[in-house]
């Protein structure tokens, strides 16, 4: 009979995974319910004529997270 190698996966592997946030645009910003400092500065900039966005990170949408 021969022996089969296998492999444990190591604890380091399951913790390299990391949560990743949504990128909401400035609509979304504008109607949230608990509005971050993240979200009020990009609708700031937002405001002035002429800027381009593309986005922003959202907390609130970390996978796991219960509002």
């Amino acid at each position: 009979m021969s022996k089969v190698n296998k492999k444990k996966k190591s604890a380091a592997a399951a913790e390299q995974k990391r949560a990743q946030m949504k990128i909401v645009t400035s609509d979304t910003c504008a109607v949230c319910k608990t509005p971050c400092k993240r979200g009020l500065d990009y609708l700031d900039a937002l405001s002035s004529p002429g800027a381009v966005g593309y986005g922003v990170p959202c907390v609130l949408t970390i996978p796991g997270r219960k509002p």
